[in-house]
């Protein structure tokens, strides 16, 4: 479970794909289009959507010339998920140390 998730966090522990992926939130886009938004340039926007779509978080569709990329909420989703599974394990596992803790 933790495997999968690495590659993950390692693109989002990036600012500038956390702002590709808010612009991208705001509706589908091209590099063109996010570089004319964002301060990178078009081929640094490709690159960090590369990384992107390699970890399943965003997906790229072709609309006549144009390549457009849009956010996968559903993988999203699935990581905060998992992540509050880890969160709710460690609760879980304070609770216990705290009663063992208590009681001594």
């Amino acid at each position: 479970m933790t495997a999968t998730l690495v590659p993950v966090f390692a693109a989002l522990g990036d600012e500038t794909r956390w702002s590709i992926l808010t612009a991208l939130g705001e509706g589908d886009a091209s590099a063109s289009a996010l570089a004319g938004r964002l301060p990178l340039t078009r081929q640094a926007i490709a690159k960090h959507l590369n990384v992107l779509q390699e970890v399943g978080l965003v997906e790229s569709m072709r609309v006549g010339r144009e390549l457009r990329y849009r956010v996968l909420g559903a993988r999203l989703s699935d990581t905060a998920k998992r992540l509050e599974r880890i969160g709710s394990e460690w609760d879980h596992r304070l609770a216990a140390i705290k009663q063992i803790a208590e009681t001594l």
